[in-house]
């Protein structure tokens, strides 16, 4: 079954029992998107590592063998 498919079950299982019709498929993903984010940001700082930059500053060293010094 697909997610539309399942999608129109549940909205008419919800319609028949009166209760409110689901979100549809990829409504809250950029929601997802920006909290997943932000849990690894979190992670990150608990850990004891910068929480912006990484992915730039391992490229630098990866391709300068050398740290980045920018903004």
């Amino acid at each position: 079954m697909s997610i539309t498919q399942q999608y129109l079950l549940d909205t008419y299982r919800a319609q028949q029992h009166g209760e409110a019709a689901p979100p549809a498929p990829g409504t809250h993903d950029w929601r997802l998107a920006r909290e997943m984010r932000g849990y690894r940001q979190f992670l990150a700082v608990v850990a004891g590592r910068p929480a912006h930059g990484r992915i730039r500053e391992a490229l630098a060293r990866w391709l300068h063998g050398r740290p980045h010094v920018g903004c």
